[in-house]
């Protein structure tokens, strides 16, 4: 039996359609609206009240990462990679 590790990441500025997409990319497939699945691994992704500072207002996703333990750093580093944006 193989054990499930969790990892939890608030994410800022990137579109929860943007994120479907990018763990579409990483092999996984939707579930339901917010619950994508791949091979050992799910992501529950619950959108957040907006961050606002002033008048400027950014969208916020809260991201729930399970997966195998023998996969559990690769799908993390992978989403990570992902997220990474030019300029901050």
């Amino acid at each position: 039996m193989t054990d499930i590790l969790h990892w939890e990441n608030d994410i800022c500025g990137v579109p929860v359609w943007l994120l479907h997409e990018y763990l579409h990319e990483l092999g996984g497939t939707i579930i339901a609206n917010s619950h994508l699945s791949g091979q050992g691994w799910e992501v529950l992704l619950e959108p957040m009240e907006d961050y606002k500072v002033g008048s400027l207002s950014v969208g916020q996703v809260h991201l729930h990462l399970k997966a195998d333990a023998d996969i559990f750093n690769e799908i993390q580093v992978a989403i990570e990679k992902k997220l990474l944006r030019a300029g901050g």
